[in-house]
């Protein structure tokens, strides 16, 4: 008999974006800051993989929500949304990331708010 583990759930941007301009959920930005600064999805909250991993927490607007994770290319996010659902976080995560998002035609800002560009 073979045991299969669900893994985390993956939406596309389309989705990401009906689900968090629609519905309660947080679309969380987990690339670096020089990521983030460059361009990013209006809306989006900030906060590296890097600082997920070491134990940091969610800022007080995720806290209890859904989270949208995303990327630059999907597999960061993919490992967010792991760890954050082991702590009990209802997470899912963006298919193809930031590159995905911006080829679909959403929108991209940079850290003054002006149009963005994937770093």
């Amino acid at each position: 008999m073979f045991l299969f583990r669900r893994g985390i759930a993956r939406v596309t941007p389309d989705q990401a974006r009906r689900r968090t301009t629609d519905g309660d959920a947080v679309l969380l930005d987990v690339r670096e800051q020089v990521e983030w600064n460059a361009g990013h999805a209006p809306g989006a909250v900030h906060v590296p993989l890097s600082r997920l991993v070491t134990g940091s927490g969610l800022p007080a607007t995720a806290e209890g929500r859904p989270l949208v994770v995303i990327c630059r290319s999907g597999h960061r996010s993919q490992q967010a949304a792991k760890l954050l659902a082991g702590r009990g976080a209802e997470a899912v995560d963006v298919k193809g990331g930031m590159h995905a998002w911006a080829s679909s035609g959403l929108p991209v800002v940079d850290e003054r708010g002006s149009s963005g560009r994937i770093a």
